[in-house]
């Protein structure tokens, strides 16, 4: 039994050049995901989530590009690698699970033959070994009647039917790690609990490390085991889920925790963080959050917060919330 993480960055910084300035949508991120962990990645529209996983699967979109930092798939450094050898990472190394299943399928193709394709370009097995196995993926994400529904379209399948299509996409190559992007946002509602539980299950049977990237904090509180808060680019908290959304230490997370309507509950209106993230060209000098943050001091004023190691259960905050043990024993 190994302690190498499934998925290790470490500062990973994302650049992005314009006329005017060098962007960065990723600052500077660390994190780790063992063998059979949900991490999950939270954060407002533009907060650098979905730009974090495509660095990690090297689909960044021209002139995005790595500017600095390293990223580690079973010990082997892939940020490194040739768009040719990361194609062959992605699929047996990587699956992907995107937003819009439609964008993810091809629709002039059978999902069998998704599948089987799949298959046969990452594993060493027949033809007919290959659509067994497609068949045996569909019944394993809850397709009903696979046998028959595997000469389908993907047109012919429900919103929820074809994400679990994806699903069995992106698993179907045995990968170590899975990135799944908002993948219940086009769902409704128990549609998104059925997803969440189904991916929830498979990665804890097959031991598979899973990136959950969402704006939803109560998917995070029901399938993640850690939780990694990001803000402009940067992580502002990584810790286990409990600790971070019970007992949150940036004021930008106690913030989102405040305004999710069950935390808000009783009360006539729920709470909200002031003011907008700011844009990336317009970053402000010293913390990016100190012009939203009631605990702002000159020193966040002045210099940019402490970069935010892998280790869990911190803060990129100079005056942290205090936790209630914390209080208690400083009281």
């Amino acid at each position: 039994m190994t302690d190498t993480p499934v998925l290790s960055v470490r500062n990973l910084v994302v650049e992005i050049p314009t006329r005017h300035a060098v962007l960065r949508p990723v600052d500077d991120v660390s994190f780790d995901i063992a063998r059979g962990e949900i991490l999950g990645v939270v954060g407002e529209s533009g907060a650098g989530k979905s730009m974090t996983g495509n660095a990690v699967i090297g689909l960044l979109d021209r002139p995005a590009h790595i500017a600095s930092g390293e990223v580690y798939l079973n010990g082997q450094r892939i940020d490194t690698l040739t768009p040719v050898e990361m194609r062959k990472v992605r699929g047996t190394g990587i699956g992907m699970v995107f937003q819009d299943p439609l964008t993810s399928l091809n629709p002039l193709l059978t999902v069998g033959e998704q599948l089987i394709e799949t298959m046969r370009e990452h594993l060493d097995i027949t033809q007919t070994e290959a659509q067994e196995r497609a068949i045996q993926a569909l019944e394993e994400v809850g397709i009903p009647g696979a046998r028959d529904r595997i000469d389908s379209y993907p047109h012919a399948f429900s919103g929820g039917m074809r994400q679990r299509v994806v699903i069995a996409l992106a698993l179907c190559a045995e990968p170590s790690l899975v990135i799944a992007d908002e993948p219940t946002t086009a769902l409704d509602v128990s549609v998104q609990a059925q997803i969440i539980a189904l991916l929830r299950r498979l990665c804890r049977e097959r031991g598979t490390a899973v990136m959950l990237v969402t704006h939803d904090m109560g998917v995070i509180a029901e399938t993640a085991d850690k939780v990694a808060v990001m803000y402009a680019g940067r992580t502002a908290e990584l810790g286990p889920v409990r600790q971070v959304l019970l007992q949150p230490r940036h004021p930008y997370t106690e913030g989102l925790m405040g305004s999710a309507p069950l935390a808000s509950m009783g009360q006539t209106r729920l709470r909200q963080i002031p003011g907008n993230m700011p844009r990336l060209g317009a970053l402000p000098q010293g913390c990016a959050f100190h012009p939203r943050c009631d605990r702002a001091q000159d020193r966040c004023r002045r210099d940019p917060a402490p970069t935010l190691a892998a280790d869990e259960g911190r803060a990129a905050c100079w005056f942290p919330v205090e936790t209630p043990m914390q209080a208690k024993e400083t009281a």
